[in-house]
């Protein structure tokens, strides 16, 4: 009878010990997060991750160019006369970053990781701007781009 229990407790064991290491290898195979650029006005904010980081690598040019034009974007509705708040991972502040309007540089690099701009900025035709809704980049690197987060500003008039 104590035999039958010890066997019992083994196999528990080994299955146990099967499951966590088939647990540990999933993990192992799946990719790290990018970091994350967000967009706030007032009380509400997007997130977004991207598919065009490099791990500190140069993106190709040619990925670049998709991502600018990648429609399937996080949008955030902007009142002109609200501040839009720019926040990065320590890990895109570090390499330096610029915000690009609609594929234009609108803010010199920087390695802080909070930026503001006025909301009336992203609709002025002054700036690039063209209708009610803009796409805002952060770009990751000057010369040597290694990441780009994009968001749609919609106006909310």
């Amino acid at each position: 009878m104590t035999s039958l229990r010890s066997e019992a407790r083994r196999r528990r064991a080994v299955a146990t010990l099967g499951a966590v290491s088939a647990g540990l290898l999933v993990l192992s195979a799946c990719e790290k997060p990018t970091p994350l650029a967000t967009v706030t006005v007032g009380t509400d904010s997007v997130s977004s991750e991207t598919d065009c980081y490099n791990e500190g690598k140069s993106v190709p040019t040619g990925e670049l160019a998709k991502c600018l034009k990648n429609k399937d974007i996080k949008s955030i509705k902007v009142d002109p006369d609200e501040t839009v708040r720019f926040g990065v991972d320590p890990k895109i502040a570090d390499k330096g970053w610029t915000i690009l309007m609609n594929g234009q540089p609108l803010t010199d690099n920087s390695t802080k990781t909070y930026r503001t701009i006025p909301g009336s900025v992203f609709f002025n035709a002054q700036y690039g701007a063209q209708g009610n809704t803009t796409v805002v980049s952060v770009q990751q690197g000057e010369t040597n781009v290694t990441g780009l987060w994009s968001f749609k500003l919609t106006k909310d008039a």
